[in-house]
């Protein structure tokens, strides 16, 4: 099944059909695109396994807890409330994991459609390439937060179970309610997401490039780790704010009193300056594609 399945039925409705028409075409495309994003067999599996490791941490820090300044970020905290156990593994899948099950979904996203053979009777029906590329990237990026918020449902519930909740002791110091840090968790959440809507974007843009969806994941897979190990090495230290993933962990500036908005700001600059190249990158390649398949 793919997006086009959509839109049968639908041929008569031109391009100087009512504008509720062509609304409620745009609508049933994003929806028939969620569902095969969401409901396709490896991505389900994407966000199972990713929804393993906050149960594989919370478990073996209930075995086994962290001295001091061991493991990752947030990990000592985790015994002390169970609320950083959705921060320590949202810690430990970005840099890799995630980007790994976005880079699958975004990869996919026109290549698998040229792949099987529906991206030219798509373009058809008719749906402009503008908004195919639109929906195809907003379902990438709704994927994207389901896997992220998987995995702090996941996270949370463990965390409830296995160890004490109630107030939140920030990483400043600072004491704060338990719905205090659920609202600073979905903050979070909203954080990660949009850091991996920068990645969305480059790999539609790979996505246009081939018509072969491994090559595409593969490649937004490999720029993702370029960037992280670039990242990592302090004599490049100069080209460090230019990575997309350089911010990607500052969603710990949301566990502070007073919350450092000038991180986050600048964070969400760089994935918004990503977007605004890429995706125009990937709607001039795919306005002048020869759709062959």
């Amino acid at each position: 099944m793919s997006t086009s399945d959509a839109l049968i039925g639908g041929r008569s409705a031109g391009p100087d059909a009512p504008a509720v028409r062509r609304h409620g075409l745009d609508l049933r495309l994003f929806r028939s695109e969620l569902r095969l994003v969401l409901r396709r067999r490896r991505n389900l599996a994407l966000i199972a396994v990713l929804c393993c490791f906050p149960v594989l941490i919370g478990v073996a820090v209930r075995a086994s807890a962290p001295a001091n300044g061991d493991g990752p970020p947030f990990l000592s905290q985790v015994t002390s409330n169970g609320l950083f156990l959705v921060f320590t593994a949202l810690t430990v899948l970005l840099p890799f994991f995630l980007p790994l099950a976005v880079s699958v979904a975004s990869g996919e996203a026109v290549a698998g459609e040229a792949n099987i053979g529906t991206l030219r009777s798509l373009l058809v029906v008719p749906v402009s390439r503008t908004r195919l590329l639109g929906v195809k990237y907003a379902g990438s990026v709704v994927f994207s937060f389901v896997c992220a918020a998987s995995v702090a449902v996941v996270g949370l519930v463990v965390g409830l179970l296995l160890f004490p909740h109630g107030d939140v002791t920030l990483l400043s110091g600072t004491t704060i309610s338990y719905a205090d840090a659920l609202w600073r968790a979905l903050l979070v959440l909203g954080y990660v997401t949009a850091m991996l809507a920068g990645l969305c974007a480059i790999g539609l843009f790979v996505s246009t490039l081939t018509e072969v969806p491994i090559g595409a994941m593969a490649a937004t897979a490999v720029l993702a780790i370029v960037s992280e190990i670039a990242d990592s090495i302090p004599q490049i230290n100069a080209v460090h704010p230019y990575l997309f993933s350089h911010p990607w962990m500052s969603f710990g500036e949301l566990l502070r009193s007073p919350i450092g908005w000038h991180g986050l700001q600048t964070g969400l600059l760089t994935q918004l300056v990503y977007v605004a190249i890429f995706l125009p990158a990937a709607w001039a390649r795919l306005q002048s594609k020869d759709i062959t398949s």
